[in-house]
């Protein structure tokens, strides 16, 4: 299958966050036919019920390539013009996908082998398919995972650390405000304080940024409120540990942390003949942990469009990934 029309054909097989069955059984299928062309070893790997990582091997693999199978919402179909691909996961990831299956079979064909495949779950939610796949390694010395990076070699992907930020107070009339403690009040002074916090810049890496992402706060206009609660991301390049420290002292005595989410910022390896860039978001990598050999990390498309409705790929970005994935094995594969 062209990888025009496999990008397309994964596309249109919905698989937002929880619902990756059917593109993973349709992986499965066509993985099946590449074997009975070069027999090797498939599995489905369940993560838990009805969500299975899939992985496809040929010989004993030394790169396993490997990307995740699920999107965001919502879902919207493919359409195609001379120039793009568009469609929910078309970046992020299934030209990713169409461009490293291309590739493979084309090693295949050329007579190499000792190549894996790795097609993961729940990347963007909480990475519940890596971590299964960490604690079931087969032996691969790099594991090249597919990220929209417009084909340039990944240096480095900048951490996360997530927080839920929440305050309390005592309802009151509004009109006697002095009866009352708002909890709106002093949720927007911790945000205040946690937005001046000098954050870490890494020559490397750039800049660590913060996004207040969500407020819920209140009962009505007329009402002092009792609760408010903000979640904040912000993008380490750096160990975390001033960070933390900083947004404790912000809210200490005013509000409640509760940390969601920490993934380490990783810096990973170049190679000849590779343009590089940083990855400003995180991926799957830091929990695959290692057990899958060094982290290498690159794939057609922008992450700019990525989780837009304007989600599309270049075609001519993934015609150079499948070229470019097949040198990359080339060179680590020696």
């Amino acid at each position: 299958m062209h990888p025009f029309e496999l990008t397309r054909a994964l596309v249109d097989i919905e698989s937002i966050t929880g619902n990756e069955l059917n593109v993973g059984d349709y992986l499965f299928e066509h993985l099946k036919s590449i074997q009975q062309r070069f027999p090797g070893h498939l599995e489905k790997m369940e993560v838990e019920p009805g969500r299975n990582n899939i992985y496809a091997q040929w010989g004993q693999p030394c790169v396993t390539f490997s990307t995740h199978i699920d999107t965001v919402p919502p879902f919207f179909p493919s359409t195609e013009d001379d120039l793009v691909i568009h469609g929910r996961g078309a970046c992020d990831t299934k030209g990713i996908i169409a461009s490293m299956i291309t590739a493979i079979t084309r090693l295949l064909e050329a007579g190499h082998s000792n190549v894996g495949m790795l097609l993961v779950v729940g990347e963007e939610r909480n990475s519940a398919g890596a971590f299964h796949a960490a604690r079931h390694p087969r032996g691969s010395k790099f594991l090249v995972n597919g990220e929209p990076t417009e084909n340039r070699l990944a240096v480095g992907s900048k951490g996360a650390l997530r927080y839920e930020v929440t305050a309390r107070g005592r309802m009151a009339h509004s009109a006697y405000p002095e009866l009352g403690e708002s909890a709106i009040d002093k949720l927007l002074d911790v945000l205040a304080a946690i937005r001046q916090i000098e954050l870490p810049v890494d020559p490397d890496m750039g800049d660590s940024t913060l996004n207040i992402g969500t407020l819920t706060a209140g009962r009505a206009p007329n009402v002092i409120a009792d609760f408010a609660r903000a979640e904040i991301l912000i993008r380490l390049v750096c160990d975390a540990s001033a960070t933390r420290a900083a947004v404790e002292t912000a809210a200490f005595g005013r509000a409640e942390l509760k940390e969601v989410l920490m993934v380490d910022a990783v810096r990973m390896g170049t190679l000849p003949g590779f343009e590089t860039m940083v990855a400003k978001y995180t991926t799957d990598i830091p929990a695959f942990n290692g057990a899958w050999g060094r982290p290498y990390l690159i794939g057609p498309g922008t992450i700019h469009v990525a989780h837009t409705p304007n989600e599309h790929i270049p075609k001519t970005q993934i015609l150079e990934a499948v070229e470019l994935y097949q040198k990359l094995f080339r060179q680590l594969a020696v």
